[in-house]
């Protein structure tokens, strides 16, 4: 029998309702819940797949399904049962804390962790252990918009919600690519322009991104200049009269000292140091300014800043001073990144915060946790943030570290310090779901949790809306909820330091969420009106204090701001360039960020071949003068390098971005993406790059410019290994060659797969170089893994070049398809025989052609290309071809192309992409 349960997507803030479908304990389906006020049904490329990150052949080959242990750093993992791994965790604590004291320790976590999981380590480590080392990878995404609004409305709450949309005139977005980062709400920005053809949308972004097809004005600024946009905007309002000085006087306080600080900032500064036209500021500005209503709409390219804080609050400046906030339509609304970093932000799961939005460094609100909690005191010494707290784990200061639910061996800046880190730490314990991520080579300890579609709890969204997360089928193995496992060791540990004993009394998540929503009592997020039936029956918004029925959608509207007086507060906070600016050593300005079918690290997405068929591989984009100018072609291989480290990966020209500027995927990790240096050092993916430089004031770093050389590596010898491989062991065999191959200079190992059909098939991509040719026996070890060994594979051998190929076809009827290929040393073929494979075309008239070194593509045989919608496996000739076919306004050919070939009629996640290659082939005509 076939049960539904409704939920929530578990990847980013939007926070989509979703019904999975289960039969006999295994999750067979998902759809988007038509009655979820997020997403009303709808769901995009990643949460429509996520029934299949949970079968049965993905589960076996990917999750970590019992507690594992270490003997020691460098061996085999071995297995042992909870009460072992617990009090095993318990003991080495205790024993780190009375020689170091309570600082000594600390923990990492998530914001995928569902509130309940935030609130018990939350408590566990500042309420028990008495540390304030508790700190998230929230605070590489949401903290800078965290202390821009606490700067300037008094409290991290976003005033606006995603019905403002509706009733916006004016769209301001900022360093947000929406439309891939948060694709549900982007469907909701193309609802609003269909439904008000008026409504003007500017898109501030040094990249020109998807988003920027529905803008009316795209400011493509210089990296990290934004606060000297704002500064320029609102002198321009100034000059035009079109700030609210009635607003301002009533409401505010501070204008006069940010009114002498942006007199300086003439359109003529700012144009020359944003790399914009006045003309483009002047445009911006006037509609942000006059428009009936501006909804600023922002994210990573705001947050992930050395000045993320001084841009957050620029920013809400602009609202205050025309009074866009308090109304439909109008506000700072920042969009937040994962799918509960807002409620970790509740629960004070922040090294610098405490439970309902309280502040650590805030006496009283230290004393008022304390008295709640029942322990004598909250330290007052702030915690470490969460790049302090790997410097401090990489100096010995911390000898005892607890990672739940996160991967900074894969997410963290500066690659080489967080790896010292994790070597020198005394004791890892990772608690995680899937056993393959960067981290977990780094355990000692291993407890495996529970994740989506068996967790139960709570999740807060963008728009302060908190949604059920119910479990459709029980735990993996013997995964535990998170929550559970802090729960339990927290206990144990209590015993060993003789204290807080009944502190953790908790036996289910709502047990442990009655005691949050107390917390809340008073405060500016006041939940005391909500219960689990009441979120049973709907999700809800807060504030929701006792005696109220519903949240409220939209917060200041009577003016009256979360501060000791009632007004919001100006920022004077001036313009300061990047951290590291660009110079002649380093002459590009590297940007990270998401890609449109994936999601982190990928130890989920990854798991599924068909979501690499938009982006396959790893690549660093570069303006295509630039590469000119560097003699670089596409495909070439090039060492990417910063103050911090190097990489190696292809290059592909890009339109999006401006000269002199870079982009990778935040994506690529060391699970993905390696090799290793001449010195033997292990490159760790694009973390490797980036800076730990972060904003004084939020701690973020600024993930979104590193300075780099970008220069052409010279690895002469090449190998492209790929197959189609059973489900069952797809996943696995690609783990086995990343390891197999870690030694030689690049590495990229993918899957791929078949998209929108099902659950398609899964295969393996290896793409390798090197100085020289390795030992003839990797290569042996590469074709078995790939079941290119046996009789039925053609092959040609030739060690004194260097060269070797391996073919594999599997006949069906009087077809014959290639299903498994090497080609190693020669790789100019790689183009069509990768064809021939990927996309299944007949093999069997070709011959000894499939050994050959030709590079031009015998008749007959044309790749598809990318895929461009994944939920229908529909590909770029493919639409190319039909658009050749479709006549009429661009709306009328986009129609015909969708009917013809219902790419863009499920998710919707590619229509930006449509869009822009319906208007592509008018302009070729």
């Amino acid at each position: 029998m076939t049960t539904e349960t409704r939920s929530t997507c578990p990847y980013c803030g939007v926070g989509c309702g979703v019904v999975i479908e289960a039969q006999a304990g295994q999750i067979t389906g998902v759809r988007g819940d038509p009655d979820h006020p997020a997403n009303f049904g709808r769901l995009c490329t990643k949460g429509s797949t996520l029934h299949l990150t949970a079968a049965p052949e993905v589960t076996r080959q990917t999750r970590l399904l019992q507690p594992m242990q270490r003997a020691a750093r460098g061996t085999a993992l071995q297995p042992l049962d909870w009460d072992a791994a617990l009090d095993s965790a318990a003991e080495r604590f205790a024993r780190v804390i009375a020689a170091h004291g309570p600082d000594a320790v600390g923990f990492y976590l998530s914001g995928q962790l569902l509130t309940e999981d935030y609130y018990v380590f939350n408590k566990l480590a500042k309420g028990l252990i008495g540390t304030n080392n508790l700190d998230t990878n929230s605070r590489l995404c949401m903290s800078s918009a965290v202390a821009g609004y606490k700067q300037t409305l008094g409290a991290d709450a976003p005033p606006a919600c995603y019905d403002d949309l509706k009733h916006a005139g004016c769209l301001f977005i900022v360093g947000s690519n929406t439309a891939w980062a948060h694709p549900i709400l982007f469907r909701r920005i193309e609802d609003a322009k269909r439904a008000n053809p008026a409504l003007q949308i500017v898109v501030v972004d040094p990249r020109r991104t998807d988003t920027c097809e529905i803008a009316d004005l795209h400011v493509a600024l210089q990296p990290g200049t934004d606060v000297m946009l704002f500064h320029g905007m609102l002198h321009l309002m100034l000059r035009e009269g079109w700030t609210q000085p009635g607003y301002i006087a009533a409401h505010t306080s501070g204008f006069d000292e940010l009114a002498a600080l942006v007199r300086d900032c003439t359109p003529e500064a700012v144009a020359q140091i944003c790399g914009i036209t006045q003309d483009a500021l002047a445009q911006a500005t006037r509609l942000f300014a006059t428009s009936p209503a501006t909804l600023s709409l922002y994210c990573m390219g705001m947050n992930q800043s050395s000045s993320g804080t001084a841009k957050n609050a620029a920013l809400i400046n602009l609202h205050l001073a025309t009074a866009q906030i308090g109304r439909p339509g109008a506000g700072p609304f920042s969009l937040t990144g994962q799918p509960n970093a807002m409620g970790g932000r509740e629960v004070g799961g922040l090294s610098n915060l405490l439970p309902a939005h309280r502040d650590m460094a805030n006496a009283a609100h230290r004393a008022e946790v304390a008295a709640f909690w029942g322990v004598d005191s909250i330290p007052a010494l702030p915690g470490k943030s969460a790049i302090e707290m790997f410097q401090a784990a990489a100096d010995g200061e911390i000898r005892a570290l607890w990672i739940a639910c996160t991967n900074p061996a894969q997410s963290m800046p500066d690659q080489a310090m967080v790896r010292r880190a994790l070597e020198r730490t005394e004791f890892v314990v990772v608690q995680e779901a899937f056993a393959g991520t960067a981290t977990c080579a780094f355990a000692d300890l291993l407890l495996p949790a529970t994740t989506w579609g068996e967790k139960e709890g709570t999740v807060t969204n963008s728009e302060r809306r908190i949604s059920r997360v119910r479990a459709a089928v029980p735990p993996s193995g013997a995964a535990r909820h998170d929550w559970h496992i802090a729960a339990d060791f927290a206990r144990r540990l209590a015993g060993r330091l003789g204290r807080g004993a009944a502190l953790f009394p908790y036996q289910t998540p709502e047990s442990v969420w009655n005691e949050h929503r107390e917390t809340t009592r008073g405060r500016d997020l006041d939940i005391t009106g909500m219960d689990y039936a009441m979120l049973e029956a709907a999700p809800q918004q807060w504030p929701l204090p006792a005696g109220a029925t519903q949240g409220r959608p939209r917060l200041y509207e009577d003016g009256r701001f979360a501060t000791a007086d009632g007004r919001a507060r100006f920022a004077a906070t001036p313009y300061r360039p990047v951290a590291e600016p660009r110079d002649g050593r380093f002459p590009f300005s590297l940007n990270t960020g998401r890609l449109r079918d994936q999601w982190h690290g990928m130890s989920r997405t990854g798991t599924l071949g068909r979501l690499f068929g938009h982006v396959p591989e790893p690549v660093v984009q570069m303006h295509a003068q630039d590469m000119v100018r560097h003699q670089l072609a596409d495909g070439d291989l090039v060492y990417v390098t910063s103050r911090r480290g190097s990489i190696v990966l292809p290059v592909a020209a890009s339109a999006d971005l401006g000269a002199t500027q870079a982009f990778i995927a935040m994506h690529w990790g060391p699970e993905y993406l390696g090799g290793r240096s001449s010195t033997g050092t292990a490159l760790a993916g694009v973390n490797a790059l980036t800076t730990p430089q972060h904003c004084p004031i939020s701690k973020q770093p600024e993930l979104k410019h590193t300075p780099v050389k970008i220069l052409k590596a010279e690895l002469p010898w090449s190998l492209l290994a790929m197959a189609w491989l059973p489900d069952g062991e797809a996943l696995r065999v690609r783990t086995q060659l990343r390891t197999l191959v870690e030694a030689l200079p690049f590495v990229s190992c993918v899957p791929f797969g078949a998209a929108g059909t099902g659950t398609g098939r899964t295969g393996v991509l290896l793409r390798a170089a090197a100085h020289e040719a390795p030992d003839g026996s990797l290569l042996a070890q590469i074709e078995q893994l790939l079941g290119l060994s046996g009789l039925d594979t053609l092959r040609y051998t030739d060690p004194r070049r260097g060269q070797r190929r391996a073919v594999r076809l599997q006949r069906d009827g009087a077809a014959a398809h290639v299903v498994g290929v090497l080609l190693a040393g020669d790789t100019r073929a790689e183009a069509w025989i990768r064809a021939l494979l990927q996309d299944q075309l007949p093999a069997q008239d070709f011959g000894r052609q499939l050994l050959s070194f030709q590079a031009k593509a015998p008749a007959g045989v044309q790749s598809r290309g990318k895929v461009v919608c994944s939920c229908f496996g529909v590909s770029e000739s493919a639409i190319r071809d039909k658009l050749a076919q479709c006549s009429g306004s661009g709306e009328q050919r986009l129609a015909a192309l969708q009917g013809a070939l219902q790419c863009g009629t499920n998710c919707g996640s590619c229509v930006p992409e449509l869009k822009r290659m319906v208007r592509a082939t008018e302009v070729a005509a």
